[in-house]
């Protein structure tokens, strides 16, 4: 049989894998491709972290196939040309992959699709990245949801659709592949390694996807409604990237779910509606794909946003002064990834104390994030300045002085991330510049030399807010 070409793209895993399920089916050799092309993705191509995360994980997938004697044939250049160099080279008569939903990407399968299928070959697209694909759920007027709770009661009782692969059965190869470039010659790894210490804390691999799941449930996920908010607890499953990638699917996640928890206990109905809320980011950035860089609420782009250069810095580099914020911000830039509660409390300092536009911060969280996945990155920022698909309120402005005490309350979180303050007592923690002069001294802590002092105090940038929204407002 002429061989059957699977085109991987954010689905770099074998288990779960409805294209490659489709593939296995046909009984014809398969030919694995990946291509990395990222002009095609415009504005929002893979930033930095997200290119550390992507070499590991087709350096993993290449392994996992060599291991069932096949190979992963990677490419860079246009999508279409490679895939019919690849095609005129094997023979394929069949495309198949599974779908995208950035704009863009939609876009450019859908051209690719269309060429593919007037040069006479078959070509099929399955999705394998969510629960429900956003043109089947809808309001009772047929309009795409723009609030989460309707989403939720909308497709919460569904039926869980069932695993594409439950188990791997053998797969056919052909017996030579067309060549193939190497890996490192994608430059995927920037020239300085500053990415070293993700390494300390990262697999990115398909069993490391599993191993973290099944860790979870065999222990966080009871706890999950409270320990899901503690930056200084390990009370969350960390899945982020590898869903992100594919290397681990949101049907894997909810069926491991339900068979080993009770969905309606309260850490497991919690992490469930965690997995549906990303499901909503689809939706949305699926319905309104201008998101990315318009607000949903098309007013707040005229919002009287700051542009200060030092200050944005400051905020980049963790040099606040405010230690729940520095603490996320450090572990965002050592790690590649930033715990929930702590991304709310660090993005509402900057659009709300600071007064910086959101794009400003989702662009920084795109290339410094492992998981920076553009739906759920556009969903949180413009959650955090009001401007959004279920937004919270502009007024609702985070005190990160009682955020760091309800969450951090020992300073765990902040010690683990901010060493200059190790030694600072909890009652102090999340106030240093308030200790006295005994206990800074004690603590070896200098405000304003070796800490910063506040770069903005937090009464005068909650009034900060609240009067550019009057203003913005009244405008």
């Amino acid at each position: 049989m002429s061989p059957t070409l699977l085109w991987f793209r954010k689905d770099l895993r074998l288990a779960d894998n409805s294209a490659l399920a489709a593939a296995i089916e046909l009984g014809a050799p398969i030919v694995p491709v990946f291509i990395w092309a990222p002009e095609e993705a415009g504005a929002w191509a893979p930033g930095a972290a997200s290119k550390w995360w992507l070499h590991q994980a087709l350096k993993g997938l290449r392994e996992e196939l060599r291991a069932q004697g096949g190979e992963l044939i990677l490419r860079e250049g246009t999508s279409l040309a490679e895939l019919r160099d690849i095609i005129k080279t094997t023979g394929a008569t069949r495309v198949l992959w599974n779908r995208r939903y950035e704009s863009s990407l939609r876009e450019l399968d859908a051209q690719v699709k269309r060429a593919l299928r007037e040069d006479g070959l078959q070509v099929e697209s399955f999705n394998s990245s969510l629960l429900n694909e956003p043109h089947t759920a809808a309001t009772g007027s047929g309009q795409p949801y723009k609030v989460y709770t309707p989403y939720w009661k909308k497709v919460k009782d569904r039926p869980l659709p069932p695993l594409a692969l439950p188990d791997l059965p053998a797969m056919r190869f052909p017996e030579s592949f067309p060549w193939s470039t190497p890996l490192e010659s994608l430059n995927l790894l920037p020239a300085i390694p500053w990415y070293r210490g993700f390494e300390t804390h990262w697999l990115p691999t398909e069993a490391a996807a599993r191993g973290r799941l099944d860790q979870f449930l065999s222990a966080a996920v009871e706890d999950y409604a409270t320990g899901r908010d503690r930056p200084d607890c390990d009370g969350t499953s960390c899945l982020s990237p590898y869903l992100h990638w594919g290397q681990i699917g949101p049907r894997q996640v909810m069926a491991a779910l339900a068979d080993r928890t009770d969905l309606a206990g309260a850490g497991a109905s919690v992490y469930a509606k965690e997995i549906y809320w990303r499901e909503f980011a689809y939706n949305v950035l699926y319905h309104f794909p201008h998101t990315p860089d318009q607000a949903l609420r098309a007013e707040y782009d005229s919002f009287p946003w700051e542009s200060d250069d030092a200050v944005l810095k400051a905020w980049q580099m963790g040099q606040t002064g405010y230690p729940i914020v520095d603490a996320g911000m450090r572990q965002l830039w050592q790690t590649g990834w930033m715990h929930n509660r702590v991304r709310m409390i660090v993005s509402s300092f900057l659009v709300k104390h600071l007064l910086h536009d959101w794009r400003a911060g989702a662009k920084w969280f795109w290339d410094t994030l492992v998981d920076a996945d553009l739906a759920s990155n556009t969903l949180g920022w413009q959650w955090s300045g009001g401007c959004g698909a279920d937004a919270a309120p502009y007024f609702r402005v985070f005190n990160p002085i009682l955020q760091g005490q309800k969450f951090d309350p020992e300073g765990a979180y902040v010690k683990r991330y901010l060493p200059e303050l190790r030694k600072m007592p909890a009652k102090y923690m999340h106030v240093p510049w308030e200790a006295p002069d005994s206990i800074l001294e004690y603590a070896g802590v200098e405000i304003g030399k070796n800490y910063p002092a506040p770069i903005i105090d937090h009464k005068v940038g909650r009034a900060r807010a609240l009067a550019a929204l009057e203003q913005f407002k009244s405008a």
